[in-house]
């Protein structure tokens, strides 16, 4: 009996010894902005980290919109009640990085806490788009995309087109567009998401023209626009005169959520967004077959390379030193191969790095699901330029909201492409020398 209340009561002292402060599991924020069914695949990568081992528990919350998400990061940390990891989308990176002492960046924190640490691991095209000019990584790459084609197999074949071929240039989007018309197959040839982030950002990137000075604001806060050049402005006359005559249909402000409607009931025959809404348009398309192309170029242009949109993992200075050993530790649980092959299967986003990809292959993921592989190749098709790595402006979730301002002025007639776009140029710079200014 004596044996036995001895053994209880060490039994019991471990049990208080579990609940002590030494034996704490480390609780790590994460604030995001997934929601739906985004968010919950995210929810289920943070659910199979923590069920891996007992030392670290990752706590998403959804905190909204991208905006929203990064508007209350930053808040809290002036509060000094900052998560340990925040979502902030591509545009926002210039607004992190000028945001002195609130960023530890993830370079450093991976060799702080003795991870290991590959930055050449990561793809080039995104990964260069959160580096410092050294080539350091500022950010974690979590959830990234890129705009493709997408195309209506039964239509293009109703009109008479080769239903296994996209058009590969604006030329042949106005052609075939024509033609699908022309034929009774669709009322439109074309619509799109985002164009801003589609026909003006990514436009320039694929056509290597410059978005900006300084390598597109990489080089520095005196940065300016320079989206009002002499091919972006051909494009823009171009779709303006493609909404005149029917062959294009705009598909609305900030990201365009008229256009897959318009291409998921059919009535137009091509569609062009993220990568990432793969899925959906896959879900939605019940009762016709899609194609897969990359983004189209003119046809006395070479492309080079589109950019990114989608979001990176920040890390919030000003946390206990526990949480970031466990930050950093996820972040190495989150590259890895597996978890992110899974993650870019399940989503559309793209694998970020080399393993995920070639995992993706090996696995006979692109064989069973062709198309899949599109946005990797768009991405990867040559080395990125100055001109093609991404931008870094202060204040662009504003400037986007005057792209989509002056291309309704345009669409409006209420001006040519010149003028709407060096309107947008002149707004534009206003407001980076404003963040330019207040982030000295």
């Amino acid at each position: 009996m004596k044996s036995t209340g001895l053994a209880a009561g060490f039994a019991a002292g471990i049990s208080i010894l579990a609940m002590s402060p030494a034996f704490a599991v480390t609780e790590v924020a994460w604030w995001h902005a997934m929601g739906g069914e985004l968010g919950e695949k995210l929810e289920a990568i943070a659910a199979d980290y923590n069920s891996k081992q007992t030392d670290y528990k990752v706590v998403p919350s959804f905190k909204g919109t991208y905006a929203e998400t990064m508007t209350a990061a930053i808040a809290a940390f002036r509060a000094k009640e900052q998560p340990a990891i925040v979502q902030v989308f591509e545009v926002g990176t210039g607004t992190m990085m000028a945001a002195k002492g609130a960023v530890y960046p993830v370079y450093q924190l991976m060799k702080d806490a003795g991870e290991p640490f590959d930055q050449a691991a990561f793809l080039p095209a995104v990964v260069g788009y959160y580096t410092d000019t050294d080539g350091n990584m500022l950010s974690m790459p979590f959830n990234s995309s890129t705009p493709i084609l997408y195309y209506n197999k039964d239509v293009f074949e109703k009109a008479g087109l080769d239903r296994n071929t996209a058009p590969k240039t604006w030329e042949e989007v106005e052609a075939f567009s024509k033609k699908i018309m022309e034929s009774g197959a669709a009322k439109c040839g074309f619509t799109t998401g985002w164009i801003s982030w589609v026909q003006l950002e990514n436009f320039s990137a694929w056509h290597n023209q410059p978005i900006g000075t300084l390598e597109n604001g990489f080089g520095g806060l005196a940065t300016e626009l320079t989206v009002n050049g002499p091919l972006q402005t051909r494009h823009w006359e171009n779709l303006a005169r493609w909404q005149k005559e029917g062959l294009f249909q705009y598909g609305g402000p900030v990201g365009g959520n008229d256009a897959p409607p318009k291409f998921y009931t059919q009535e137009c025959a091509i569609y062009m967004n993220s990568s990432a809404s793969r899925a959906g348009v896959v879900a939605n398309a019940k009762d016709f077959e899609v194609g897969y192309g990359m983004l189209p170029h003119y046809a006395d242009t070479q492309p080079q390379n589109s950019i990114i949109g989608g979001a990176t993992l920040w890390v919030m200075a000003g946390r206990p030193e526990a949480e970031y050993k466990a930050v950093a530790n996820f972040f190495t649980y989150l590259s890895s191969a597996e978890v992110q092959a899974k993650w870019h299967q399940g989503t559309g986003y793209l694998p970020i790095t080399q393993a995920a990809w070639d995992l993706s292959k090996s696995q006979g993921y692109y064989d069973a699901n062709p198309g899949a592989d599109v946005s990797i190749q768009q991405m990867t098709l040559n080395e990125p330029t100055p001109n093609s790595k991404g931008l870094r402006f202060g204040s662009y979730v504003q400037i986007r909201g005057i792209i989509d301002e002056e291309f309704q002025a345009l669409l409006a007639g209420q001006k040519d492409a010149q003028t709407a776009l060096d309107d947008l140029v002149t707004r534009g710079n206003v407001l980076i020398r404003e963040f330019e200014a207040a982030n000295k």
